[in-house]
């Protein structure tokens, strides 16, 4: 299973992007979606989570209300919908798909860059 992400860049402050992971692997489905993020020199942290079927979703406190995780399994792809974005934003944001403990998959990670 590959997971390949787009979308980042650099952006100003309050403002929005999407970020996408499609994945080469069968069973989409399957997997337990997820985005996480890395700033320079802090540890990776949980961003959100989506189960298989989309009806379960969860959040890190410090995104609550202002992204959106999602998912199309029939293109294999999931999203992040970022708005109202913060300088603290500013990471390398990557896409892991889970199966249990059996399977667990990370993308090559995007830039995101929130400017002041």
């Amino acid at each position: 299973v590959q997971l390949v992400e787009s979308g980042g860049g650099l952006v100003q402050a309050g403002g929005s992007l999407r970020l996408s992971c499609a994945s080469s692997g069968r069973a989409f489905s399957s997997y337990v979606m997820g985005w996480f993020r890395q700033a320079p020199g802090k540890e990776r942290e949980f961003v959100a989570t989506i189960s298989g079927s989309g009806a379960t979703l969860n959040y890190a406190d410090s995104v609550k209300g202002r992204f959106t995780i999602s998912r199309n399994n029939a293109k294999s792809t999931v999203y992040l919908q970022m708005r109202s974005l913060k300088p603290e934003d500013t990471a390398v944001y990557y896409c892991r798909g889970t199966i249990g403990d059996s399977y667990d998959y990370w993308g090559q990670g995007t830039q995101v860059t929130v400017s002041s």
